[in-house]
């Protein structure tokens, strides 16, 4: 039978098609995450996604790895948005106890709300990796692994923070911006190799801009209190009405409501552009209205941060708020004080397009009389200005946000800069303020300009000037290589470099990106230094656990048993150099 006429029938009956029931589906019945639809590998201490924790001072992320965002987003100090620990500690021993004591409670409140309320699972069959910042206190990472490895979780992986930011966005070498609550920390990434040495940090951070925010709505903020009957309402204009804002109307959580709903950060302002003044209307029966999206300019070469010291003068109470109150167009003979800080307020609402908003506030205890809320008129140039004070640096141990990114690369080896520079991320929750990144490249830009030639005649004028002192001279010829990795806007490169990184990345947040590392490096088994239970149960064997609740324990004595990493106590980098030990005394210890 020849081959001739098979040639047709198998045309006419061979049909490939798609098979109608797909993987995903067959696998739907044995799932392990009720978000995804995927197969899980089991293990000895259960399925294989381990928990990932994202413990902050005062936001937590937590969920699990493989996913590509949190299960749970809670704050740590429950309502009030406290902070489970700050920059400073006791240096009484007792009080220092009664600290860790109270912080130790927390962390058990959080880590219970971890496993029991956000995800739902059980400690033992779950592994953990915690993603911890750099200057993550030891005696806080030793308290977390305790509590878990009590609550007989297999294993704890510690990962820094910034590594896993880069790792969120495919990346293994790069410069870290992490904009936090409490400080910002810029840390350079080599081949996925923390260079800690070369870590740069500010405390302008999330904390100093709730502060800043208060301070301006306490001094050029309105109250407008509720009418005390409904007829009042009608006839009384609410120009009558108007008042000082009450200290007891801006708790944290307005604060924060205000930070995060409707300030936003502006472009940088090489010139006035126009002297209009804006007129906002004003609405006595809204509530908060959505702030439009144009950008309005700033006002950064004109102004800085300082501490005005007569603020308690606005105010019943004294404050340590810290405002912008040293504009440099301003002349130096104008008057300090009220009209000093109006010249300001007038400066910024002329070169400024946001329009004010209003906010329903509950009123002070003492107004409780009235009918309904309170009313908060935000001035529109607040809501674009607040965030100067992030960037307005030139203290030694406050930083601009941009400082200390060119700080950082001044440390890194010169052979590196190019790399890094080309390779900046942003990562945190203060970065997700609209315009945050494009104004720090802006402000990176800036900071690499020419200075200015001093004005001034030199004291000896048969000899030439001293040369002006310019900090950021070394990283001026990297100039057209500066990009950012994240950046929603990034401005037209100036080197093929820069463009082929300037907003290469995944439009991850900025406050999720390291738990995103996390999730990655969890569903890809790797990560930081693990340690399992049995090991830290071997560590520990020979501290008795009574001894935990005593004051005048020896902390020292269990720092120096405990096996958590820690960047402080590396060994110095191959090339340091040795430290110069006099031979005399070498050889009287060994005769001794």
């Amino acid at each position: 039978m020849s081959g001739a006429p098979a040639t047709p029938r198998a045309k006419s009956t061979f049909a490939p098609t798609t098979p109608a029931t797909s993987r995903v589906s067959v696998s739907a019945t044995i799932q392990a995450s009720p978000h995804y639809t995927t197969t899980r590998r089991h293990s000895l201490y259960g399925v294989e996604d381990r928990v990932i924790i994202d413990p902050g001072s005062r936001v937590w992320k937590v969920g699990f790895s493989g996913e590509g965002r949190p299960r749970d987003v809670f704050l740590a100090g429950g309502k009030s948005g406290a902070s489970l620990w700050s920059l400073r500690r006791a240096t009484d021993p007792a009080a220092r106890a009664e600290e860790e004591k109270v912080m130790e409670v927390n962390l058990q409140r959080c880590l219970r709300s971890v496993f029991h309320d956000s995800l739902l699972t059980d400690p033992k069959a779950r592994k953990v990796i915690l993603v911890e910042h750099p200057l993550l206190p030891l005696y806080i990472k030793d308290n977390m692994a305790r509590i878990l490895f009590e609550n007989h979780v297999p294993s704890v992986s510690f990962a820094s923070s910034h590594l896993l930011s880069l790792f969120a966005v495919g990346r293994i070498t790069g410069l870290v911006l992490d904009c936090g609550h409490l400080e910002s920390v810029a840390l350079p990434i080599f081949a996925a190799r923390p260079l800690y040495p070369h870590l740069k940090t500010t405390p302008l951070a999330g904390a100093r801009l709730t502060s800043h925010l208060r301070a301006l709505l306490l001094m050029f903020g309105t109250y407008l209190p509720p009418p005390t009957s409904l007829s009042a309402a009608v006839n009384i204009p609410a120009a009558n009405r108007a008042t000082r804002v009450p200290q007891e109307v801006l708790p944290d959580s307005v604060i924060e409501e205000i930070k995060t709903r409707c300030c936003f950060v502006g472009d940088v302002l090489g010139a006035p552009v126009d002297a209009r003044e804006t007129t906002p209307s004003v609405d006595d029966g809204s509530e908060i209205e959505v702030p439009p999206s144009d950008t309005a300019h700033s006002e950064s070469d004109f102004s800085h941060t300082g501490r005005e010291s007569n603020i308690s003068s606005h105010r019943e109470s004294s404050s340590e708020f810290s405002v912008v109150s040293n504009p440099r167009v301003l002349p130096a003979d104008a008057p300090r004080g009220e009209n000093h800080l109006q010249a300001l307020a007038t400066l910024y609402t002329r070169h400024s397009t946001a329009t004010e908003l209003q906010m329903r506030v509950m009123p002070p205890p003492s107004q409780q009389t009235g009918t309904g809320r309170g009313t908060l008129i935000i001035p529109g140039w607040i809501r674009e200005r607040a965030a100067e004070v992030l960037f307005e640096g030139g203290d030694v141990d406050e930083s601009s946000v941009a400082e200390v990114i060119l700080d950082a690369l001044l440390k890194v080896p010169v052979d590196l800069r190019k790399t890094l520079s080309s390779s900046i991320l942003v990562s945190g929750g203060t970065a997700m303020l609209p315009g945050f990144i494009p104004r720090l490249h802006a402000e990176l830009i800036r900071a690499l300009a020419t200075p200015p030639t001093p004005s001034r005649q030199p004291a000896r004028p048969d000899r030439p000037p001293p040369p002006a002192f310019d900090r950021y001279a070394p990283l001026r010829p990297l100039l057209p290589y500066f990009a950012v990795l994240n950046n929603p806007s990034p401005p037209p490169p100036m080197s093929d470099r820069a463009r082929a990184n300037a907003g290469k990345a995944p439009a991850f947040t900025p406050a999720t990106l390291a738990w995103v590392g996390g999730s990655l490096a969890g569903a890809l088994k790797t990560g930081g230094v693990e340690i399992a239970r049995e090991k830290w149960d071997e560590a520990n064997a020979k501290h008795d656990p009574d001894q935990s609740m005593d004051v005048s324990a020896d902390f020292e004595d269990r720092a120096a048993k405990n096996i958590l990493p820690d960047w402080t106590r590396t060994l110095l980098p191959i090339g340091a150099p040795p430290a110069n030990v006099p031979r005399v005394s070498t050889q009287t210890e060994v005769g001794a």
